[in-house]
């Protein structure tokens, strides 16, 4: 996953917006990207047959809200 993740890094982000002048350009727009693929970025993902687009921050947010809290170990 990681691969692909840095092929759609390259092809996104540092190959359209280079060269570069030096790394400290490269680590803020990699700031921004990540921002950028997590909020606000679209991804497909296939649920009942049906395809849906959403962003990975959403996806989270709607896993973690259809997931019951679990309780502390030290609590039982």
């Amino acid at each position: 996953m990681i691969e692909s993740f840095n092929g759609l890094y390259k092809w996104e982000l540092i190959y359209p917006q280079g060269p570069w002048a030096g790394l400290e350009d490269v680590e803020f727009a990699t700031l921004e990207y990540v921002d950028w693929f997590n909020h606000r970025r679209r991804h497909g993902e296939i649920l009942d047959g049906r395809r849906r687009f959403t962003t990975p921050a959403a996806h989270e947010a709607e896993f973690y809200s259809q997931t019951a809290p679990a309780t502390p170990a030290a609590a039982q």
